[in-house]
This record gives C-alpha cells, sequence and structure tokens, in this order.
C-alpha cells in the first residue's frame, strides 16, 4: 500500500481514532504487570461511568479528567502526559471534524430543500413503510462500499432521519440498521484499509477476503444489526431529534416560501458524487499498489479529489450550486451553512475527547499487556485471534487498530493455511474490533451525540448492536473456518 495519497494515505480518515496515531506515538512498556494494568483501565472506564452518570459532569470534561488520571497512574512520564493528551486529541479532530462538518452542510442543504424528503419518499414507494428500514440498511451497505464510517453515516443522517420524522416512533428503528451497514462493510470489506492490512499481515488474498466478504458483512449486518434494531426500538424510545438539522420544514408551500423540491435525480448525483470520487481513489490506489498503474499527474488528481474530505466538499460545493436557489438567496444559503456548524461543535469535540482517552490508554501499555496475556492460552486459532482483537478494542478503543495490531501478532501462526481460512481469520479478528464499543471508543460519542442519546442509552443501544454484530462475524468466520 502507498504511503500517500491512497488507502493509508488518509489514515487519518479511515478511524475515528486512525491507525497513524500509532506511528506519531507508539506504545510504552507496560510499567506495571499486567493484573494491575487490567485493574487501572477498568478503573478508568468505571470513574468516566461515575463521573458522566452519577456526578453529571459534561461528557468533555469527564473525559479530559479521566484521560489525564489514567496517564499518570499507568506511568506515562509525567511531562509526556500533555503531548499523548494533545497528539490523540488534534489526531482525532483533523480527522473528524473536516468530515462531520462537510457532511452536516450537505445534508442541511438536502434537509431544507426538500431533497432528504425526496429520496425518503422514493426509498418508502419502492418498499414501503415497514421495509423503510431495511431499505435504508441495503442503501447503506451498498453506499459504505468506498466510503468510511463516520462520512457515509454524517452524509445518510439527513435521510435516516426524515424517514423517522415520516413515521414515528423510536428513531434506532432507522438509525441503527444504517449505522451496523456502514459498520459491518467498514470491518470487513477491502478496500476499507482495516481488512486490506490484515490481509496484508496474514498473506490472505484481498480478492478472496473481498469475494467472501460482501455475505459474510451482509449477512452480520442482517442478524447483528436489522434484526436487533428491530427488537430495541420496540424497547428503548429515542424521539427523533433536531438538534442537527433543526425543524421540520414544509416543502409544500409552507415555511419554505412554496419552493419546490429537487427531482429525485438531483438527490441521487449529490449522494453518488463522493462515492464515485472516494471509488477513483480507491481503484488508482491499489492499481498502483499492484504495479498495474504507473504514477502520474493524472493519477495524483484522482487520488486528490477521491480524499474523503475533497469528495464531500466537492459534493458540498454542488449541492450549493444545485439546490442553492430553493435554499434562499445567497445570503441565506450561507446563514443556512453557518447555522449547521453550530450543533456539531459539541459532537466534534466530545469525539476528539473520546479518541484522547483511547490514545492515552494504547499509549500507556495496556492493549499489549493485556494482548501477551491471551497469547500463549493454546486456543484454536481462530478463536484466540477473536480474544486477542476483542482485548484490544476493550482495552484502546479503535477497531481498525484492534484489528491491524491482532492480525500482526497472529500472522506467523497462520503460514501455509488455505486461503479460506486466512479470509477466515481476517473476519475473526473484524469480529473481534468491533464489539463492546464504549467511552474510549470516539465512534460510541459520534453515533451518540448525532441521535442525541445520552450515555446510558448509547450503551443500551449502540454498544449491544455493535457486540451483536461483531459474534455475527464471528460465527460466520467459525463456520468458514470449520468448512475450509
Amino acid at each position: 500500500m502507498r504511503a500517500s495519497g491512497g488507502l493509508l494515505g488518509a489514515a487519518a480518515e479511515f478511524d475515528l481514532v486512525a491507525l497513524g496515531h500509532c506511528v506519531a506515538m507508539e506504545a510504552l512498556e507496560p510499567a506495571y504487570s499486567t493484573p494491575v494494568m487490567l485493574v487501572i483501565a477498568a478503573a478508568a472506564v468505571a470513574l468516566l461511568l461515575v463521573l458522566i452518570m452519577v456526578v453529571r459532569l459534561h461528557a468533555f470534561l469527564a473525559l479530559i479528567v479521566v484521560s489525564a488520571v489514567t496517564a499518570v497512574a499507568a506511568g506515562i512520564p509525567l511531562g509526556d502526559v500533555p503531548a499523548v493528551m494533545i497528539e490523540f486529541f488534534s489526531t482525532t479532530l483533523g480527522s473528524v471534524a473536516l468530515l462531520v462538518a462537510l457532511g452536516v452542510m450537505l445534508g442541511r442543504l438536502l434537509e431544507v430543500t426538500g431533497g432528504a424528503q425526496v429520496l425518503a419518499d422514493t426509498l418508502v414507494s419502492r418498499f414501503g413503510e415497514q421495509r423503510a428500514p431495511f431499505a435504508l440498511g441495503v442503501a447503506s451497505l451498498i453506499f459504505a462500499f468506498p466510503i468510511f464510517f463516520d462520512a457515509g453515516l454524517v452524509v445518510f443522517l439527513p435521510i435516516i432521519l426524515t424517514v423517522a420524522r415520516r413515521f414515528g416512533g423510536s428513531v434506532l428503528r432507522y438509525a441503527l440498521p444504517s449505522a451496523g451497514a456502514f459498520a459491518a462493510m467498514h470491518a470487513i470489506v477491502p478496500p476499507h484499509p482495516g481488512p486490506v492490512a490484515a490481509s496484508a499481515s496474514l498473506g490472505a488474498s484481498i480478492g478472496v477476503v473481498l469475494l467472501v466478504g460482501v455475505p459474510v458483512a451482509a449477512v452480520s449486518w442482517y442478524v447483528g444489526s436489522y434484526l436487533f434494531s428491530r427488537v430495541v426500538s420496540a424497547r428503548v424510545h429515542v424521539p427523533v431529534t433536531d438538534l442537527l438539522l433543526g425543524e421540520v420544514r414544509d416543502h409544500d408551500g409552507g415555511p419554505d416560501g412554496g419552493r419546490r423540491a429537487p427531482a429525485f435525480g438531483v438527490v441521487l448525483l449529490l449522494l453518488l458524487l463522493p462515492m464515485v470520487l472516494i471509488s477513483l481513489n480507491t481503484v488508482v490506489s491499489s492499481l498502483i499498489t499492484a504495479g498495474t498503474l504507473e504514477e502520474s499527474a493524472l493519477a495524483d488528481t484522482l487520488l486528490l479529489l477521491g480524499n474523503t474530505p475533497v469528495a464531500l466538499l466537492i459534493s458540498v460545493l454542488a449541492a450549493i450550486v444545485l439546490l442553492g436557489s430553493r435554499a434562499g438567496s445567497r445570503s441565506e444559503v450561507q446563514a443556512l451553512l453557518d447555522g449547521a456548524l453550530g450543533p456539531i461543535c459539541s459532537v466534534i469535540l466530545i469525539t476528539g475527547a473520546g479518541g484522547m482517552f483511547g490514545g492515552v490508554l494504547r499509549t500507556s501499555g495496556i492493549g499489549d499487556a493485556l494482548t501477551t496475556s491471551l497469547g500463549g492460552l493454546g486456543l484454536p486459532l481462530v478463536l484466540q485471534a477473536f480474544l486477542i482483537a476483542t482485548a484490544l478494542r476493550v482495552a484502546q478503543g479503535s477497531a481498525t487498530v484492534a484489528l491491524t495490531t491482532t492480525a500482526g501478532l497472529v500472522a506467523a501462526s497462520a503460514t501455509g493455511l488455505p486461503e479460506l481460512q486466512l479470509a477466515a481469520l481476517v473476519f475473526a479478528i473484524a469480529g473481534g474490533s468491533t464489539v463492546l464499543s464504549h467511552f474510549n471508543d470516539s465512534g460510541f460519542w459520534l453515533v451518540g451525540r448525532l441521535f442525541d442519546m445520552d450515555e446510558k442509552t448509547t450503551l443500551r443501544t449502540w454498544t449491544v448492536m455493535e457486540t451483536t454484530l461483531g459474534l455475527m462475524m464471528f460465527a460466520c468466520a467459525s463456520v468458514l473456518w470449520v468448512l475450509a
């Protein structure tokens, strides 16, 4: 893989706490024994729970306090503590701020002009009200093929909320199938960098991982996300938020002055534009890596245009051109976009603080200590890989770091395995890196804040769904392991 411009060139994009953090701030040797390090990690999470849910301290402040306390307790040199915290906070902001800001701008334009309503109406007319959540999930699976989790979820946000507003009930019925689809594809299917890097470490064929990974992702999503969402949405009511996209508008002559909604083709074009541009980046990068295509000015241009923030910027500018007249005058459009940014400041800052907490845990060596304790248990390789990835995921938060690190740790034991078993290993590791999303995962905060859920509700819904999804990935991997 290329070091710049391609898949790993977008390292800051492919996970909310990206693999690139590890390069900038390597993990230290654990300062204490493994049991002590695990107690420190558990105490840090417990303290965070108490501060947020009992003391009711703002999550942003609680994450900063607990990150600092954990860094000191875990033995990070006192002089390095501020640098470690700032490093991971700023790197997470660098990956999420542009994507969320541009995505919300695009979403606000689609919502205000009626574009989201047009797409929602089309989906519902084709699939029916009862199958609207399924339609959203399938559309997200397709859309997620080239687009990373955070960017895809933010772009799809107005469609999810518009459908939820139309039919009522808990927003979880519509949000979880879509979010789960992005999470499943991100963890399992190339060209997402996590499975690509894991495949490279294990010596697995990217083609086999891709061909088998698509049905594995679909099955895992259907059981672990879609069916789960039907159960949890009946038990947990989360109202549709007006925080990010504003109040419902009447696009047939209400508060928007009677402006007509855009055509379905225009809306589809705006949603497909970033997908096509990012796909071009992926294809060109893969061809250069394989030696099929030589680097050139044209290739570098396509890589630039397909870089996720650049692709979203182009899409926002295109939306201003195509939808701006429906949103009002230029000053009204400017005010509209400015208003879209205000509510997401809290989302971005809390997400950055979540990345900081995960980074502190990673730098302290807690994840390495846990991995070492699991490495010699004598378990079947596919189960060992799943447990190591799970341990890393729980300890430090980043799904991609857990996936790629685990692949490197078990690579020596995977030598000579059949291609299908190598692919099964990738999926087992992906399952472990998906489960138990919690406070040290910046994605936990992003999902919770985008759908206006408190921490307890996010744990009851998103965390459980991610765990169900990851277990389904491991179940599929186990079946493939036996059949290979």
